[in-house]
């Protein structure tokens, strides 16, 4: 697979330094870029009802702090009912901020890496695409926010978004694994996509409850946003992805996360 895309991308790829991610595989080329590929079920993208181009999409968008997207390589694999995706995009030699497992510490970020951060979500927020989310590769809709919510936390609370109207862009897969230091960059945006208000904000606060300091500044930097009902629903969103989840009970985020989780049940009434 990695020689089919350094023949299609003509590019060298170096072995050396391949990153195995949740969904992807990336490494440097010997141009200077960096290649992330993807497999994606066809059904997943049938039930998505949109291509699999989110990285592509985002190159449309401006004043955020992202590598540039170059070109793209896609093939069907009949045997798999799959597509295969690899994107190219500029290289960026900062370092995720988490790169395997948990975060253990609050990471030493400047007040430029969260004025960079800042103003790339609030830029964000300014544009307009055709797609929507996929969070977690799910389409982000009503149904989705309602399900989830209900079946952790049944009967009690009105789940009901603002109109997609008033939806705006999401990176919809911000965790500080996409986040880089000391200089602040925003990798991987194949899930780019309209959502409720919070929703990126609110993904990383639910992520960092395990680091008391960090929550509290994230929370502090994206309040606006967070106190708003959409943001108190897309926070809920995520607690409810982890005190859902009965192999989470033992990590350090499921008790912070299922008192935030009453504290919002609470203030949604």
């Amino acid at each position: 697979m990695l020689r089919r895309v350094e023949c299609g991308l003509d590019v060298q790829f170096d072995r050396e330094a391949v990153v195995t991610k949740r969904r992807s595989i990336g490494a440097p080329t010997d141009r200077g870029t960096w290649v992330r590929i993807e497999r994606r079920l066809l059904a997943k993208i049938a039930a998505q009802g949109q291509p699999a181009n989110g990285m592509e999409a985002a190159e449309l968008l401006t004043g955020i702090a992202k590598p540039a997207w170059y070109g793209a390589l896609s093939w069907r694999d009949q045997a798999d009912a799959a597509i295969w995706r690899a994107d190219e995009v500029g290289f960026v030699s900062a370092a995720p901020v988490r790169s395997r497992g948990s975060l253990r510490e609050a990471p030493a970020l400047s007040e430029a890496w969260w004025a960079t951060f800042n103003a790339s979500l609030d830029n964000l927020a300014q544009q307009r695409t055709n797609r929507l989310a996929t969070p977690d590769t799910q389409l982000m809709t009503q149904a989705l926010v309602t399900d989830l919510i209900e079946r952790v936390f049944a009967g009690q609370v009105d789940t009901t978004l603002p109109s997609t109207e008033q939806w705006v862009p999401a990176h919809a897969d911000l965790n500080w694994a996409n986040l880089t230091a000391p200089d602040c960059w925003l990798l991987d945006w194949e899930d780019l996509g309209q959502a409720p208000r919070g929703l990126d904000a609110a993904c990383l606060w639910v992520s960092s409850l395990a680091i008391p300091s960090l929550a509290k500044r994230l929370c502090h930097e994206r309040q606006a946003e967070l106190d708003t009902r959409s943001g108190k629903l897309m926070t809920l969103f995520y607690c409810a992805k982890v005190v859902g989840d009965a192999h989470a009970q033992d990590s350090p985020s499921f008790e912070p996360t299922a008192r935030l989780a009453a504290h919002l049940l609470a203030d949604l009434v």
